[in-house]
């Protein structure tokens, strides 16, 4: 299965309240809003547990992240359904038997709202 220019590769998660408190083990980010309920019982999901979507592609493709850049838009709630379009901006063969990428993200949640967006530059290795 390979990658092209122009490719959009698109995937979907609902965050759950078990993710949050995992994720908020690892990386003992332990705000408030990450602990406590709001008034309708839902967290607010840690940025970077959002910012997990678009390293799908990551694991999809073997790619090694050099860098990510991230621009978080609204907040992300338990119960949420996030949908990710990761679009292949750019691929380079290198002549070390490895393929260059760049893409772009927007992640947007059930209700078509833009809640994060950015890209992600790499190394593809055994392209």
């Amino acid at each position: 299965m390979g990658l092209n220019v122009g490719d959009v590769l698109q995937f979907e998660r609902t965050f759950t309240k078990e993710d949050v408190e995992i994720f908020t083990k690892v990386s003992k980010d332990e705000g408030d809003h990450h602990l406590n309920p709001d008034e309708v019982g839902r967290l607010v999901v840690q940025g970077l547990l959002t910012a997990t979507l678009p390293t799908k592609v990551g694991g999809d493709y073997n790619v090694l992240a050099r860098t990510m850049n991230f621009e978080f838009l609204r907040p992300v709630f338990t119960g949420d359904t996030i949908s990710c379009e990761v679009t292949i901006e750019k691929l380079e063969k290198k002549n070390n038997g490895r393929t260059s990428i760049f893409a772009t993200f927007l992640c947007t949640n059930q209700n078509e709202k833009q809640v994060l967006s950015g890209n992600f530059a790499g190394i593809i290795l055994g392209y």
